[in-house]
C-alpha cells in the first residue's frame, strides 16, 4: 500500500463499493436554491475544518480555476503563469473565452516561478 494518493483526475481515482453506496444513500436536494443537505453539510464541514467563515463546493477544477482568475482579474487583464501550467495548457483557452484574460507565460519548475 502506498502513502501517495493520486488526485490528478477522476480517471485515476476509482471509488470503492462503500463510496458508491454512500453516494447512492446520500440525501439530495436542489443546490441551485441552497436546498441540498449533502452539499450544505460538505460546505459547513469544510469551512469548520479550515477555520473559515464559509466554503463553497465547486464541481470541477476548471470551474475553480476560472472563478479564481475572475476574482483576481477583470476582462482585458493579463495574468502570469508557468509555461507548463494546467490552466494554460489543458483548459482550451477558457481564461480567454470565459473571462476575457490574456496569459503571460514564464519559465518555471513545477509551479515555482
Amino acid at each position: 500500500m502506498s502513502d501517495f494518493i493520486d488526485l490528478r483526475s477522476d480517471t485515476v481515482t476509482k471509488p470503492t463499493a462503500e463510496m458508491n453506496q454512500a453516494i447512492q444513500d446520500a440525501p439530495l436536494g436542489d443546490d441551485v436554491i441552497g436546498d441540498c443537505p449533502t452539499i450544505n453539510e460538505l460546505q459547513r464541514y469544510t469551512a469548520e475544518l479550515l477555520g473559515k467563515e464559509a466554503a463553497i463546493f465547486m464541481p470541477s477544477g476548471t470551474m475553480t480555476n476560472q472563478i479564481a482568475l475572475r476574482v483576481h482579474c477583470k476582462p482585458g487583464d493579463e495574468f502570469i503563469c508557468e509555461a507548463g501550467c494546467h490552466v494554460y495548457n489543458y483548459e482550451q483557452g477558457a481564461f480567454a473565452q470565459l473571462s476575457g484574460l490574456m496569459a503571460r507565460t514564464v519559465p518555471g519548475d513545477n509551479g515555482v516561478l
